[in-house]
């Protein structure tokens, strides 16, 4: 009975091969999940972005539907007087807790009824941001 043999020098350089195709098999997927931590690190910053500029607009339209309700006190919303009216500081205050490093700028012109309101945050990765709301309310 004749044995299919390999000379000793052929079959020495052919063992091992399984196990570089296991290591790039390993190597081609460990990218594959690096990639998708990546991914996933965008998709949350992202999320957290449109979260604020969502914040934003909803503080915006507060303040414009407070000062409707009290249009007989609208000059008290511009930010020269507006950390002595309780409404307009209570309001400037959410800013500063809800958004990273929020604040507020008013701009009212009480003869007109021109509003002006400019909600900006900063966050590091992204930078400052501002959402700006012009209205009038007469």
């Amino acid at each position: 009975m004749k044995h299919n043999t390999l000379p000793h020098g052929r079959r020495s350089r052919q063992e091992g091969i399984a196990l570089i195709e296991a290591l790039v098999g390993l190597l081609i997927f460990s990218f594959g999940v690096i990639g998708l931590v990546g991914l996933q690190v965008a998709m949350t910053r992202a999320q957290g972005n449109a979260k604020f500029r969502a914040d934003a607009v909803y503080l915006s339209s507060q303040v414009v539907g407070s000062m409707w309700t009290d249009r007989g006190n609208i000059g008290q919303y511009d930010s020269a007087s507006c950390s002595g009216y309780a409404p307009c500081k209570v309001w400037t205050d959410k800013v500063a807790s809800t958004l990273p490093a929020g604040s507020a700028q008013l701009s009212i012109t009480p003869a007109s009824g021109a509003v002006s309101v400019t909600v900006t945050w900063s966050t590091t990765a992204e930078g400052t941001h501002s959402h700006v709301v012009t209205t009038s309310v007469n």
